[in-house]
């Protein structure tokens, strides 16, 4: 089990898994026809089954499978955060200048240029723009973590992120699309289902393998919670292909229309703000951070809001996003863990505890 997880880490399998996920999405979907533009989201349905009227369509059973797989992803990333050093990263007041910059002086303006150049249909313009609004509160730190990031920086940048997009996002909304009404909750509902849960029960997860068996039996641990969150990443690109499986294939035009803006978007973010981490000598570990939190956008929140404040065009422009945005960003991972040894003199691949570096190792300065 190391070495296969190892060879993941090491993305020597890592992308032909990911190829082969997305390809299984695509199949169920196509097969199960799941693309009606009648879209379930997870908070609904979860909130459906608490109150007991909960319809088990295919389409509602298949969105449910976004919150399970985004907790097994973000669950062990989250047994790695010790509250130290949570308060470590809240004194990091450059970092935290470089990501509340470009999240929210550059990445709405740039996702609307780019939306502007190469999107011509105007509800899949709107849809664009609606999801460049609002950064990432989830998968950015499974990015982060995968890279040898920063996580406990990664985690505080989300919380304030969160804090942030329920103050902003209307405002933005209504200065780069318009009028748009919806339920600011929306947000916060998000922010306890994606980062809060996974948080608690991973930093309950830590104090009780701590106290009972040391740091030594969380080191014991890493290897299976590393598979449990690689294996949620693989779940969760099944679960969002199959999504769309049928109209990935029915109508590829669409998904190609929106790539190629997207893909610039992503990349261009995150190079330029790694590179700014590198001019200003973060760390590796802080810079990937940064940069991952600058780059990420928040897909469950432009999902919910289009299926609640706009027509189905619209809410399929966001569904389509994250199809693109997590293949993206593994290569993203993969990239920034090859220019760490050129950039930062670090070689991230050949760290602690089964390939992921602790939050208090040694400054990587730049050679």
């Amino acid at each position: 089990m190391s070495r296969l997880l190892l060879k993941l880490e090491d993305f020597r399998l890592l992308p032909f898994l990911v190829l082969f996920s997305m390809a299984v999405g695509i199949l169920i979907g196509n097969a199960l026809q799941i693309s009606d533009f009648a879209l379930t989201p997870p908070i609904d349905a979860i909130k459906s089954i608490a109150a007991g009227t909960f319809d088990p369509t295919v389409p509602a059973l298949i969105s449910l499978g976004v919150p399970i797989g985004l907790f097994a992803m973000m669950y062990p990333a989250m047994t790695n955060v010790r509250l130290g050093e949570v308060g470590i990263a809240f004194r990091s007041p450059r970092q935290l200048g470089v990501v509340l910059f470009f999240n929210y002086l550059i990445a709405p303006f740039v996702m609307l240029g780019l939306a502007n150049v190469f999107v011509s249909d105007p509800e899949l313009h709107t849809g664009l723009v609606l999801y460049g609004l609002a950064p990432c509160i989830a998968m950015v730190i499974i990015f982060t973590f995968l890279a040898k990031g920063n996580t406990p920086m990664a985690l505080v940048f989300v919380a304030l992120n969160s804090i942030a997009q329920m103050i902003l996002i209307p405002v933005y909304a209504r200065l780069l699309i318009g009028n748009v009404n919806f339920d600011v909750l929306v947000v916060a509902e998000s922010v306890v289902l994606y980062l809060g849960l996974p948080l608690v029960a991973g930093v309950a997860t830590r104090m009780i393998v701590v106290r009972r068996r040391g740091e030594a039996g969380m080191e014991a641990l890493k290897p299976a919670l590393n598979a449990v969150s690689i294996l949620g990443l693989l779940f969760t690109l099944i679960v969002m292909f199959a999504l769309k499986g049928d109209l990935i294939l029915q109508k590829p035009g669409i998904v190609l229309e929106m790539a190629i803006p997207m893909t610039l978007f992503f990349s261009v973010m995150f190079f330029t703000v790694f590179l700014v981490g590198w001019r200003l000598r973060f760390p590796y570990r802080d810079a990937v951070a940064v940069a991952f939190n600058a780059t990420g956008r928040d897909f469950e929140i432009a999902i919910a809001i289009a299926i609640t404040a706009f027509s189905p065009t619209v809410a399929l422009a966001t569904v389509v996003g994250p199809l693109i945005e997590v293949p993206v960003m593994l290569f993203l991972v993969w990239s920034a863990m090859r220019l760490a040894p050129r950039l930062f003199g670090v070689k991230p691949l050949a760290v602690v505890g089964g390939g992921l570096a602790t939050a208090t190792e040694s400054a990587e300065a730049r050679p």
